[in-house]
């Protein structure tokens, strides 16, 4: 076991497996955790596959186009669901919590199944694992040591999906409509960042950008809720 490539790729695959879980918990906490569940088995099945068919061509794979298609995706879906976020606190409050009996409005009924939540938690585990994969097969080849580069990037998926699954309790504490706006905000960060990538932009910091855009659509959020307040009172006082 070659200790300093294992724990190489363990803290290099982590950063990606922090952003492939936090799409899956953000997903499954306001979409539907039978989606993002299947829709994270589903992305490792198919990279699985991948990795089986390429092996070490996997450094060749052009990762740009793949992170500009996926990045333009969530940043979409993200817009959306801050906007609603937005709109279904001005209206409503925060009171309604994750685990009360309530369906907003373009909820999806729990009988079935949620393909929106489905597809955002597959693209964004497929494009995070198959840069795990990369890193694998990158620091493991060039040091004669895949196993131990394996092991490392395992061991980390491991612990982060155990992290996720911990925070689940105190997400359910949450309200619903704030968790909405949140996750609306985080996803259009990951959207900007990756899109970002796929056409050259060099972010300041990689990664730790991401924390300053998640800030900025949570702000803008905030924000556009305060107009929207203020709109609705003007015009309710208009009205009478």
């Amino acid at each position: 076991m070659n200790v300093p490539v294992l724990v190489t790729t363990f803290f290099a695959a982590a950063i990606e497996v922090i952003e492939m879980v936090a799409i899956v918990v953000a997903v499954g906490s306001t979409r539907s955790w039978r989606a993002a569940l299947a829709g994270a088995g589903g992305g490792l099945v198919v990279l699985v596959a991948l990795v089986a068919a390429l092996g070490t061509a996997l450094r060749t794979v052009p990762l740009a186009p793949i992170r500009l298609v996926v990045g333009a995706l969530l940043l979409v879906f993200g817009l959306q669901w801050l906007r609603k976020g937005v709109l279904r606190i001005a209206a409503g409050g925060w009171a309604i919590g994750q685990g009360e009996e309530h369906v907003d409005e373009g909820d999806v009924p729990p009988d079935r199944f949620d393909w929106t939540g489905f597809v955002l938690s597959f693209k964004g585990v497929s494009l995070e694992g198959l840069e795990v994969a990369i890193i694998v097969v990158a620091v493991g080849g060039a040091a004669g040591a895949l196993g131990s580069a394996v092991v490392g990037a395992a061991a980390a998926v491991v612990v982060l999906a155990a992290v996720g699954a911990l925070t689940y309790r105190w997400i359910a504490r949450i309200p619903r409509r704030a968790l909405q706006l949140f996750v609306g905000a985080l996803l259009s960060a990951f959207g900007t960042f990756w899109a970002g990538q796929g056409i050259g932009v060099g972010w300041p910091g990689d990664e730790v950008s991401l924390l300053g855009l998640v800030a900025l659509y949570a702000g803008a959020g905030v924000g556009l809720l305060s107009l929207v307040r203020g709109w609705r009172r003007s015009a309710s006082l208009e009205s009478r």
